[in-house]
């Protein structure tokens, strides 16, 4: 098998959130076709255990430690300059040696590359084949964070959302291809490049819809007496932490009072302080980490999912869809998922509009049928193999967009 460089900004393991359900499902992947040498960085103390088990895949490893407070402090030297703070926070001299060896010594020709964060180790070697997977267009999230953030951190977001542009458009010029999660991500970045548009593309997101499978007998978190509304994800990150709280707020109050039994139940690792206090409001749980977020899907009434910061799909959606639940959507968390509205899952516009949703579904028996349509659309749509397959075409310069 030939030699492969993938890069990533986080350790692929476990898969237990957005970023590393995609990076792992990448390298399972490419593992079966290369020999992969991957450069990666752990910024989580509970990672490391996890060495051993990349190591699986690959030929040989380098891992990075990242310190997010050093990291930080680090990346706002940046300031004085024009380069985005992200390629500083992940700028690490033991990682890019350890590039630079490879190409001295082992026989690699085409090199993926997981988020732009990581381009910059990468970007000398133009005699190879690299396929660099944006995932999202980050630089339009950080303009989203610095619409909802007060001064001066709305001032650093602006400024982060226009330097990664300006980088993102440079790599996607010298790279073979850029990819991104949905056909709607790839569409909006070929706007900011469309020189590099040609060389752009996309593979959706899939499901392991073995392990999220309704078939299976899941005990019971919940309850025996209470509806419950459910929300998964990582609890400490900024876009998660907002939706909450929206929700928490602005929509789940009308709906408790009116049907007391109904409860919202927030589901995820590291809840922010915010997050935590949420659980003080009439109604609302907050579990914190727990060991497998199936049973909480498989029995609650319907997931929520009420973003209003997202790009890209939402990994929670697919799941919640896997598990044949009913799902309540936003717009934005709606973005690059190819579903019917009001058959196989519900988009509420607004604070209103969640309310009334909500109320019609808890009340409709085609909870169970929409449920199936759910789990029908992501079996048809969304499965690693049928996805991963648009990389392979990449990787051997046969481009389809």
């Amino acid at each position: 098998m030939q030699g492969l460089l993938y890069l990533t900004h986080r350790i692929p393991y476990p898969p237990n959130k957005g970023d590393k359900i995609r990076s792992f499902h990448l390298l399972q992947h490419l593992s079966k076709r290369y020999r992969v040498y991957l450069g990666t960085f752990i910024d989580a103390e509970e990672d490391w255990q996890y060495e051993e088990e990349v190591r699986n895949y690959c030929q040989d490893v380098c891992i990075a430690r990242l310190d997010p407070l050093q990291a930080r402090v680090k990346s706002l030297y940046a300031l004085s300059g024009n380069d985005p703070l992200t390629l500083a926070y992940y700028r690490n001299t033991k990682l890019k040696q350890w590039v630079n060896g490879l190409f001295d010594t082992r026989s690699i020709q085409d090199i993926v590359v997981f988020s732009s964060a990581m381009a910059q180790y990468a970007e000398h070697l133009s005699d190879h084949h690299r396929v660099i997977d944006f995932v999202d267009v980050d630089s339009d999230k950080w303009r989203q964070y610095a619409q909802s953030k007060p001064w001066p951190l709305s001032w650093i977001y602006r400024r982060e959302s226009k330097c990664l542009l300006d980088y993102e458009k440079k790599i996607a010029g010298q790279f073979s291809y850029s990819t991104f999660v949905s056909e709607k991500e790839a569409e909006l970045f070929r706007q900011f490049v469309p020189d590099s548009a040609a060389k752009i593309s996309f593979f959706n997101n899939g499901v392991d819809t073995d392990f999220f499978s309704p078939a299976r007998d899941y005990p019971n978190p919940y309850p025996a007496e209470k509806r419950v509304l459910v929300f998964t994800g990582a609890m400490d990150y900024w876009a998660n932490i907002d939706a909450v709280n929206w929700f928490a707020n602005s929509v789940f109050p009308a709906v408790h009072t009116t049907l007391p039994d109904v409860c919202f139940y927030i589901v995820g690792a590291k809840p922010s302080r915010q997050v935590q206090m949420l659980a003080n409001l009439p109604g609302i749980h907050v579990t914190g980490v727990v060991g497998d977020i199936r049973p909480y899907l498989m029995h609650a009434t319907a997931a929520v999912a009420p973003l209003r910061i997202a790009r890209g799909i939402q990994n929670k959606v697919l799941e919640a869809m896997a598990m044949q639940k009913p799902v309540v959507v936003s717009e934005q968390a709606m973005e690059g998922i190819h579903a019917i509205s009001d058959k196989e899952l519900i988009v509420a516009r607004d604070a209103g509009d969640f309310v009334e949703r909500l109320f019609s579904l808890l009340d409709s028996d085609e909870q169970a049928a929409m449920g199936r349509l759910a789990r029908e659309r992501v079996l048809q749509d969304y499965t690693w193999s049928a996805n991963l397959s648009r990389v392979d075409a990449l990787l051997s310069g046969a481009c389809s967009g």
